[in-house]
């Protein structure tokens, strides 16, 4: 019985050796080590040898057992080790690898045309001027010189909190905050900014848009300033041979008032499509400051005037690009903002 002990001890400890991983060392638990596996089922032989044999071989057996038991832990630890090797490896990043390249963001279009435009009256001598976007109806109506039952009301729908407060309509609001702060001093200053109005949106028109506006107040300031300043923008903006045209206009705030037009920049003024075959296309509306909201503004028309100009900044936009509808612009479409550069 002993050599058959020994016999099964060494094939045994051979199966022991060639498991592979913890699958087949849990096969071979079962099967040797379990209450009813082959190594304990030895234990019931200890009653069938001879008396003065039992105990020799009782100790054989346990030494068997606590052999085979010691031997499946060791190899238990070193299978779960290389398990774990093998999952590391497995999951590994070679560090070395040059990484993957991340998407950087940019900046939307009416963002970036909003800066051109600042930006080119900022090298003008126009100092940036931020006012708040909700406001006091008397800033943005009464002293630009439309009273409550002034008509011009009426062309710009409007967001009302309340009867005194609003979302502002233009940034011209903000004129009547700059001049107070600053006059009687000159004042030489350029308004960008978000404006809104209670509109239906359509291809042509947005309840909210930009707007950058510029104001000049000096004791000399004349018209021919304004044409000057509005010259050299257009061909800061639209190429060094870019011409402007002026025609006569009405606005509440300015007087006289005008609208200024540029040579249509995709028929270089020879007529198409897109300016309706007259070689221009609207740009802005400006004029000469109206002597009531310089005196709004702290200001004595006697002794000052200014001129004054804003233009929509989405509309700029069309006018660049050739984009027929202002609805794309705030869509915020991945595909359309991605084409102005990252």
């Amino acid at each position: 019985m002993l050599e058959k002990l020994q016999q099964y001890y060494s094939t045994a400890k051979t199966l022991l050796q060639n498991t592979a991983n913890l699958a087949d060392l849990e096969s071979f638990y079962r099967e040797h080590l379990a209450p009813s596996g082959k190594a304990t089922n030895w234990k019931r032989e200890i009653g069938k040898v001879p008396v003065e044999e039992r105990r020799a071989f009782g100790q054989a057996v346990n030494e068997v057992t606590s052999e085979l038991l010691a031997a499946f832990e060791t190899r238990r630890d070193l299978l779960k080790l290389k398990d774990i090797a093998e999952t590391i490896a497995a999951q590994a990043t070679d560090v070395t690898l040059p990484g993957r390249p991340l998407r950087v963001g940019g900046f939307h279009p009416s963002t970036l045309a909003v800066r051109e435009v600042s930006g080119v009256f900022q090298r003008m001598g126009f100092m940036p001027f931020e006012s708040a976007h909700v406001e006091l109806d008397r800033n943005n109506f009464e002293y630009l010189n439309m009273p409550p039952d002034h008509p011009a009301r009426d062309m710009q729908d409007t967001f009302y909190f309340s009867e005194d407060i609003l979302l502002r309509t233009h940034t011209s609001s903000g004129q009547i905050h700059a001049m107070r702060r600053f006059a009687p001093e000159p004042l030489r200053i350029v308004l960008p900014g978000l404006c809104y109005r209670h509109e239906n949106i359509t291809p042509r028109s947005e309840i909210q848009f930009h707007q950058v506006e510029g104001l000049l107040i000096g004791p000399n300031v004349r018209m021919s300033d304004l044409k000057g300043v509005l010259l050299q923008f257009a061909r800061q903006m639209f190429g060094p041979n870019q011409q402007i045209r002026v025609r006569g206009s009405y606005f509440p705030f300015t007087e006289p008032s005008v609208e200024v037009d540029i040579r249509c920049t995709l028929c270089s003024g020879e007529g198409c499509r897109v300016c309706k075959h007259t070689g221009w296309l609207e740009l802005l509306g400006a004029g000469m400051v109206h002597p009531a909201v310089l005196r709004f503004g702290g200001y004595d028309p006697e002794k000052v005037r200014g001129i004054a100009f804003g233009l929509g900044i989405e509309r700029l936009i069309l006018l660049r690009h050739g984009i027929d509808d202002i609805r794309y612009i705030f869509q915020n479409d991945l595909r359309f903002l991605r084409q102005f550069g990252e």
